[in-house]
């Protein structure tokens, strides 16, 4: 089984403002209400493309309530840990010229939340897979993702981590099965721009060399490098189509890696459909349905 981490789940408001400005009352064209947070997007992505999961994390209050509801109303496993105190999240994401968003903070999960949380993982297997996604509150040490990590180390569950920062760099000497930055994160974590596929493939081998077994680098709209822990390194640029909406791109290219690498065993294949299904959300107004990714993965012209 996939399970899935939200830490700070949210209800993500995404409202069309084609011309915002601020300082003045602005209204919307269109606007919708979507359970978010990184490791969710990556469950519902999942569920698009065939493959089941169970969604943990935290939730709290009306807001809580609402992410674990649109789950289920999707056919979505969820097993939250409730949290007394404060309220789930809400994001704002306002599309217009530019993307504006302002992000929520998230409810105060103490010792014993967290305590709850690790009851479940410890209940993982060899066989499954876990994805650790996304921010962590400032109530939540954060060493959470290593903390996780070192309590599997003699299990052979493989772990994804999609993360930026401290969070990411503190994980890599407990081998993560695959981690997934963006090129400004990756360049971040060196203090380099980089903005080449070739500009990135060192830094990709870099982050191996420091404990990641399999490292994909996405770069919007200039493709994918991947770096396999087979020697391999493979890029593409990215797939032809119109920019609708980048919210939880990212999170469906770890959604499309994880369905073509266990659906065929094949890292190649795997970076096809993480790239595919990357692209298809974001050419979509939520994440992108089967069919979608299908289509753009029968269309792009990959060279190897």
């Amino acid at each position: 089984m996939i399970y899935t981490v939200t830490v700070n789940p949210s209800l993500d408001y995404i409202a069309g403002v084609p011309h915002f400005a601020p300082g003045v009352i602005n209204r919307t064209e269109s606007e919708t209400i979507n359970a978010g947070g990184k490791g969710i997007n990556v469950s519902i992505m999942l569920h698009h493309l065939g493959f089941e999961s169970i969604a943990l994390g935290f939730i709290a209050g009306f807001t809580g309530e609402q992410i674990s509801a649109q789950l289920t109303a999707q056919g979505i496993a969820s097993e939250f840990t409730p949290v007394l105190h404060g309220f789930s999240r809400i994001n704002v994401k306002i599309k217009g010229e530019v993307e504006t968003e302002i992000n929520g903070q998230g409810p105060a999960i103490t010792d014993g939340d967290l305590h709850h949380l690790f009851e479940k993982l410890d209940r993982l297997g060899d066989d499954d897979i876990l994805v650790l996604s996304g921010s962590i509150p400032a109530s939540v040490p954060q060493t959470l993702y290593r903390d996780i990590m070192v309590r599997f180390r003699n299990r052979k569950t493989k772990i994804i981590v999609d993360a930026t920062r401290d969070l990411l760099k503190n994980v890599l000497d407990c081998g993560p099965f695959l981690i997934k930055p963006n090129n400004d994160e990756l360049g971040e974590l060196f203090g380099v721009s980089l903005q080449t596929q070739e500009a990135v493939i060192p830094y990709a081998k870099k982050l191996q060399s420091m404990g990641a077994r399999n490292v994909l680098v996405s770069m919007a709209g200039k493709g994918a490098v991947f770096a396999a822990e087979t020697g391999e390194v493979y890029q593409s640029d990215a797939p032809k189509g119109k920019k609708v909406n980048s919210v939880g791109a990212g999170d469906s290219m770890v959604a499309g890696f994880l369905a073509g690498f266990f659906k065929t065993g094949s890292y190649t294949e795997a970076f096809k459909m993480g790239l595919c299904a990357g692209s298809a959300s974001a050419f979509s107004e939520h994440l992108a349905d089967r069919q979608a990714v299908e289509s753009l993965r029968a269309a792009h012209h990959f060279s190897f």
